[in-house]
């Protein structure tokens, strides 16, 4: 297939300038994303073991329940029932005070209510862990600090960058379509190694298109769905109401008649057949519009949440209010989006897709990596044979340098955090309330050794940077086990274990990885921004360039 060369020229452009300006911000939001298909690992790996974890019978539950609802009002107002439990959700009742908005809150004080083995409400105040919520906030912001109205200022610019990532990949296909039947899977090794990583590249974005182009879409969505419902309401629906709420009684109720949650449980189940009811979130149960939102998870299904979807029950009646948020049985609307929402959180097919998204999000983080170095190799300035070496162009060392810096202090910082968890918690503090300094620290820490440094030599530095802060989780939990004066703990369910598991192979990979760009550095060609005797003392200042180059 022949496209002229001007087009194709037109084409390059968008996909390179698309590709850099949202490829640093993209790199946090697939790392971070990877990450959160394994978000409750995550808060079970770095939650204490407050209390253990012990089977109650359906009677025994509504008698935490009535406990609570009698003795603390705050709960009235919203509490919720863990029908499934494992170590971050040990009891089956808990609570906060206040209301939870769309901003993570690292001061978050929690209530837990279970029974004593006399039979007793034991109630216990317990500030959970918030470590999977910031990697969750890393990867919608980038990491953008700030706000814009009631929302992260990051969320807004993520949008912009899910637009320019959707029209690189548009581009980048239209790019490869005149040698795409000689090239696809053409992975060329040899002393070219350009072309090597171009090769690479080009594998990754072919293989992974159609997830690349999904959640391109969905982050434009998620960005801006504030606006497209405004849009909805001026032209779709106008005086009709989008979403239908429950009806207001006439009168307050009487927490004291709810039904037994064992039968809620019942009849979600026969709503929806085939699911796990995992919870119930208690909302207004003293107000004129009491209800139960009941989690319903299933593998097999799509469903709008991360890992659930949803059955509106009236906890004093037992009806079913609401379905349109459960697979198959919603609204026209619902079935148009629920899709978006699952295959953008990898809410389908189980643990099987889970570790699928998981490898994609690696791997596109590698994609935006790679994209950054090739676009920085290509704009070097050659040596003439026998002449003295070029000075690289002082734009193209600062994006080299900006690149390594942003892209493996973001792992480093997560990585940080992690550690610093149960190590904190070692110490009498709680890491709340470090988290975000800890990953500022170390993240603005990668970005300025970059820049000291310069990109050759800090590539490996900070590739060693990354590899050490991943072999420190599985090291922490063997500290803990091995020195339980530490006051830390270890997990030994299966998922906790992988985590531990996980960020070993992590580390690994980041030492050869960190291997790999030492031996660029020292051996590379010298005219290379990624060669360790290129850092000239005088750069030059960047030529002007025609367009695509």
């Amino acid at each position: 297939m022949k496209i002229r060369s001007d087009i194709l020229r037109v084409y390059q452009a968008v996909h390179t300038w698309g590709g850099i300006c949202a490829g640093m911000l993209l790199f946090i939001g697939f790392f971070g994303g990877a990450l959160t298909m394994f978000k409750a690992p995550l808060e079970r790996w770095v939650s204490a073991p407050v209390v253990p974890v012990q089977a109650l019978a359906p009677a025994q539950v509504d008698k935490v329940v009535a406990g609570v609802l009698a003795q603390y009002p705050a709960a009235r107002e919203e509490f919720t029932l863990h029908v499934a439990r494992d170590e971050h959700t040990p009891a089956p009742v808990s609570w906060q005070a206040g209301e939870s908005g769309h901003e993570v809150d690292f001061g978050l004080v929690r209530w837990q209510a279970t029974l004593d083995a006399d039979g007793r409400l034991a109630v216990t105040q317990q500030q959970p862990s918030l470590l999977a919520e910031l990697i969750d906030m890393l990867h919608r912001t980038g990491g953008i600090p700030g706000t814009l109205g009631e929302e992260y200022l990051g969320i807004y610019v993520m949008g912009v960058a899910g637009l320019l990532y959707f029209l690189a990949l548009v581009s980048g296909v239209i790019l490869l379509l005149p040698t795409l039947v000689k090239d696809f899977f053409a992975l060329r090794p040899g002393k070219n190694r350009k072309r090597f990583w171009l090769d690479a590249h080009n594998i990754l974005g072919i293989t992974s298109l159609p997830f690349h182009i999904v959640i391109s879409i969905t982050v434009v969505v998620f960005a801006f769905h504030d606006q497209f419902y405004d849009g909805l309401r001026g032209i779709v629906y106008r005086d009709q109401p989008m979403f239908s709420p429950p009806a207001i009684g006439a009168t307050p109720r009487d927490a004291t008649k709810l039904l037994p949650a064992s039968e809620l449980v019942r009849r979600v189940q026969q709503q929806a057949p085939g699911f796990e009811v995992t919870e119930l979130l208690y909302m207004g149960v003293e107000s004129p519009r009491p209800i139960v939102r009941a989690a319903v998870a299933s593998p097999r299904h799509l469903v709008q949440a991360a890992e659930t979807g949803f059955v509106i029950v009236q906890p004093y009646s037992g009806a079913i209010l609401s379905t349109s948020m459960l697979p198959g049985q919603g609204n026209t609307w619902s079935a148009l989006v629920a899709p978006f929402f699952a295959l953008h959180f990898g809410s389908y097919g189980g643990m099987t897709v889970r570790w699928l998204y998981f490898a994609f999000g690696l791997a596109g983080a590698a994609l935006f990596y790679t994209g950054n170095l090739l676009w920085i190799e290509k704009r070097r300035k050659n040596q003439l044979k026998n002449g003295p070496l070029p000075a690289q162009p002082r734009r193209t060392l600062h994006i080299a340098a900006a690149t390594v810096g942003v892209c493996l202090g973001s792992v480093a910082g997560i990585g940080a955090c992690l550690v610093a968890a149960k190590w904190l918690h070692a110490f009498g503090a709680h890491a709340n309330s470090a988290y975000l300094t800890v990953y500022y620290t170390v993240f603005l820490a990668c970005v300025a050794w970059a820049f000291v440094r310069g990109a050759a030599r800090a590539g490996s530095e900070l590739l060693g940077a990354c590899a050490l802060a991943a072999a420190a989780i599985p090291a922490t939990s063997l500290a803990a086990a091995f020195m339980p004066a530490l006051g830390m703990w270890t997990h030994t369910s299966p998922a906790t274990l992988g985590v531990d598991g996980t960020a070993l192979l992590l580390a690994a990979a980041f030492a050869w990885a960190a291997t790999r760009a030492a031996r660029r550095a020292r051996n590379g060609a010298a005219d290379s921004v990624w060669s360790a005797a290129a850092a000239p003392a005088v750069v030059a200042p960047e030529p002007a360039r025609q367009v695509g180059t």
